[in-house]
This record gives C-alpha cells, structure tokens and sequence, in this order.
C-alpha cells in the first residue's frame, strides 16, 4: 500500500510515476470507503485525485499557498496533508470539516466553502508575497461552475492589471471552453509556457522597430497576423484578451504532464490559467 507511507506533505515528491499511479487509485478506493460511511462530496473529489496530486508534487503545501474554490474537492489533499487518520471523523461534530479550515492545518491556506471567491483570495495573498518580498507560489483551483460567479470575473481584471505571478487551474469537467484533448494542445501549453517562445516573440518584434521606415508598420502587421493565428489556433482567447496568460486544455488525469506545465507557468511569475479537463 503506497497510501500508507504517506504521511508527511512532501512524502509524495519520493514516489516514482508507477508508484504515483497506484496511489491514485489507492486514494480513489479510499475516498469511496469513507466517504460512504461519512457522507461527503464523491464525485467532485473522485474527478480531482490526479490533479490534486501533481499540485502536490509542485507544492510546498506547508509554505505555498492553494487555494480551493467551494473547496468541495478537498478531500484528496486533506489526506495527502497528515489528515488521512481522521477521514473518520469528516463531517462529524469535532471531526474534519468537509472543506479546508486553516484550524486544522497550516497546509488549509484559506476557509473556503462558497463558490467564485478563490481567485480574488489567491490574488490577495500573491499582493501581500510581494509586500512581505516572500517566495512562495501561490494557486486557486476553480470549478468550471465558479464562472457563473461575478468574483471571478472582478479576479481576472485585477491579475491583469496587478501582474503579479499567481497560477488559476481551471478544474474543466463539463463542455465549458473546448473539448479538445491531445497532442496539439499539449504542444500549444508547452510552447506558450516555455521561455523560447516569449524570447523569440519579444525579440522578432524588437528588431523589426530597428528597421528604418518600414520597421514599425512591419512590428505591427505582426502583431495583427499573430493575434488573428491566435483567435484560430488557440483557445482560450477570452483570458488571453483580459491578460491572463491562457495554457491549454490539458489531461486533468495525467500527472506527468500537469507537472510539466505546472512547473513552466510558475517560472513566468505572472497571472496564468491552466485548463484541465477532468471526468
């Protein structure tokens, strides 16, 4: 049993990709068990198992900050955090809450339990990493659903008007933006992540401004053609136009390639949303 060794936040970083796979099907029987004698949100949690363990791969939980939106789909962390032995209690009076509570761990960065609200919490604690002149990362893993909410729209004016480096990881399990899942999307969330691209861009647009006359005609028909490819090629251009950096759809169950992204876009420092989708 791998889930047995877990005890420490960091314990899953030592565990290699066969092993990490094992564990999530572990967490999955798990999580039925209990939460059929506890009651409890299933199926939200059930769909999160491998996105909330390549978070943790990521994450310093005891030093970075995640945010929950709702935070229904926070029992896989809870477990991954020291709290597996009281799965028992969860929902009980005196037991764990069916949500994070920072009461119960400093790994619960925020008391969390209505929808639309993590964005504007993770933007706040990014502002305050800048004040403080910390390092730690910080992310808010949104629902699809929270975008019925007016909050998470304030969130995305003020990241993009902020900048500051602050990861959104769009949990996608419906037809919410796109059903496209394979191996262009993938090659689009590596290369927009990736520091080349943003060189290469800056760079083509900086020498044509050199060129006499012509340059700056030229720098802008760039700029027209490669926002006109990007209205085409790559979804997401609502986040796009509202600043945030948009990276995806990408497999919300495969670790190995939420990790990667997860590891570039924090790499950026600046506000950047990660859509995954998940079953």
């Amino acid at each position: 049993m791998i889930l047995e060794k877990i005890h420490d936040p960091n314990d899953i970083k030592l565990l290699n990709a066969p092993q990490t796979q094992l564990l999530c099907t572990e967490l999955r029987e798990f999580l039925i068990t209990h939460v059929s004698q506890t009651g409890g949100h299933l199926a939200s949690n059930l769909g999160a198992v491998e996105l909330t363990v390549a978070i943790h791969r990521v994450f310093d939980t005891s030093r970075d900050r995640l945010v929950f939106d709702v935070g229904h789909q926070c029992y896989t962390h809870k477990i991954l955090t020291g709290r597996k032995d009281q799965m028992t209690t969860l929902r009980k009076f005196g037991g764990l809450s069916g949500f994070p509570k920072t009461s119960e761990s400093d790994c619960d960065a925020f008391n969390t339990g209505h929808s639309s609200t993590a964005m504007s919490a993770a933007l706040g604690m990014a502002c305050a990493r800048g004040i403080k002149g910390t390092q730690e990362k910080i992310a808010a893993v949104v629902g699809d659903g929270s975008f019925t909410g007016g909050m998470v729209y304030e969130a995305l004016n003020n990241m993009a008007e902020v900048k500051t480096g602050c990861l959104v990881v769009l949990n996608d399990n419906e037809m919410s933006i796109d059903h496209n899942v394979g191996g262009m999307s993938s090659y689009l969330s590596k290369l927009r992540v990736g520091q080349p691209y943003n060189d290469l861009k800056n760079g083509i647009e900086k020498a044509l401004m050199h060129i006499p006359v012509a340059g700056e005609k030229l720098a802008k028909g760039l700029k027209r053609s490669k926002d006109s490819l990007k209205q085409i090629f790559v979804p997401g251009m609502f986040f796009e136009e509202m600043g945030v950096t948009y990276i995806g759809p990408i497999d919300g169950h495969n670790i190995r390639m939420m990790e990667e992204t997860f590891r570039r876009a924090f790499k950026l420092n600046k506000p950047i949303l990660v859509h995954v989708k998940t079953i």
